[in-house]
């Protein structure tokens, strides 16, 4: 299953990195890291929702987004906000991944996953659209994405009942990369060669 991916990625020139261990963090490195990302932790429970300040790059990404798809029809350039300010932070980790670069791919896993906060909170405003909108093109034609989006779906009624989903892992997603960074140290995972053979042992079990 993974060897025709493998073969790609091959002649491209990339490497999958599963077979490398990944960069030692130091000490002092690890306790900077890990108080920048529980400060930003309470700093995004206070905003309870709210936007925060990395959201106006965010914001950026996302209407580039509107403006990069709407080349490959009205449907993509609807879809395309979000899509390219997840796809942004997530191509970002997956090449610290295969560079085995810890503290990157921290980094940008961890704000792949903050990313679906506000976007949880553009979901819940579909059917009340209190949010001001932002756009690119004449403010007169501006709409609302997700009102759109579920819309289309069928599913405008359960706009709140998503983002609270959304929302809930976007949370964990960012907690759960904070432990793995944490734990990187620690007496459960003291050994990269550990997780290089468990990952190793996951891509044969793919192979299958």
């Amino acid at each position: 299953m993974i060897d025709p991916l493998q073969s790609i990625f091959e002649q491209l020139g990339l490497d999958l990195g599963h077979d490398k261990p990944w960069q030692a963090v130091s000490r002092p490195a690890l306790a900077g890291w890990l108080i920048f990302y529980a400060g930003f932790l309470v700093y995004a429970l206070h905003a309870d929702g709210g936007m925060l300040f990395v959201d106006l790059a965010n914001l950026i990404v996302h209407e580039g987004g509107h403006n990069l798809f709407g080349w490959f029809g009205p449907t993509l350039g609807l879809w395309g906000g979000t899509l390219l300010r997840w796809l942004v932070p997530f191509l970002l980790a997956a090449y610290f991944f295969t560079h085995r670069q810890t503290t990157g791919f921290v980094f940008s896993l961890f704000f792949f996953f903050e990313n679906w906060l506000y976007t949880a909170t553009y979901m819940a405003d579909a059917r009340a659209q209190v949010l001001p909108l932002v756009t690119t093109g004449d403010p007169e034609f501006a709409e609302h994405d997700f009102f759109r989006i579920f819309s289309d779906l069928g599913v405008l009624n359960y706009d709140t009942k998503i983002a609270a989903v959304v929302r809930l892992l976007g949370w964990c997603g960012m907690i759960a990369v904070v432990v793995w960074l944490a734990l990187r140290r620690s007496g459960k995972m003291k050994q990269s060669e550990q997780d290089t053979a468990l990952e190793a042992r996951f891509i044969e079990y793919l192979r299958k």
